[in-house]
């Protein structure tokens, strides 16, 4: 079976190299490696993502499910400096490149850590903002699975923003959230193929 980037401990040859993206409104260098999501570019799905997302609170408790390299996080920890981000993901070699990058660019609010880690650290806090670029390829019952946990401890007034392809069943799962979780789920933007899924609480 052939590894992929959910894979928590790569076993492919720790190459590592820089990019420059933009995050929060600017070109800053970051550092990816090989066996890790989106390692040659920002992910288009998370540019839609980025692009397309509410504008953050100042302050308040952030979630970026799947991390990867850290864009999502670091993009959140930029706009927001006084808010405590959560960056989750299995691979711990992406979980290194978020903890590096956070550091390279000043990102001090940022905590990278694996599931378990960050349902303790997060514990019975209610969540202000998650945002996710979600693995999908790790298939229906899994992800359902991650979803149901993460959506399930936002703030009465919390927001989640998933990005989803198209073509990888965005629809689906958006009626899957509305109908199985009971949750409001809009479709805030669709772009270059992908979905932006705005997810709040009932009521």
């Amino acid at each position: 079976m052939s590894e992929h980037y959910f894979t928590a401990a790569p076993a492919s040859a720790d190459q590592r190299r820089e990019i420059t993206v933009t995050l929060a409104g600017r070109r800053v260098r970051v550092e990816t490696a090989s066996g890790v999501f989106s390692a040659e570019r920002l992910d288009p799905g998370t540019a839609v993502l980025l692009g397309h997302g509410e504008e953050p609170p100042a302050t308040g408790l952030f979630v970026d499910v799947g991390c990867g390299w850290g864009a999502i996080a670091l993009d959140l920890a930029l706009r927001s400096p006084g808010a405590e981000v959560i960056a989750v993901d299995v691979n711990e070699r992406a979980l290194d490149l978020t903890r590096r990058n956070a550091a390279r660019l000043g990102a001090a609010g940022v905590t990278a850590v694996d599931p378990g880690a960050a349902l303790e650290l997060v514990g019975d806090r209610p969540i202000d903002l998650l945002r996710s670029n979600p693995p999908i390829r790790v298939g229906k019952e899994a992800l359902h699975e991650l979803l149901a946990t993460w959506l399930g401890r936002l703030a009465p007034t919390g927001l989640a923003e998933l990005v989803v392809a198209k073509n990888l069943g965005a629809d689906t799962l958006q009626r899957w959230i509305a109908g199985e979780l009971g949750m409001d789920c809009s479709r805030a933007a669709s772009s270059r193929g992908f979905r932006v899924l705005r997810v709040r609480p009932a009521g």
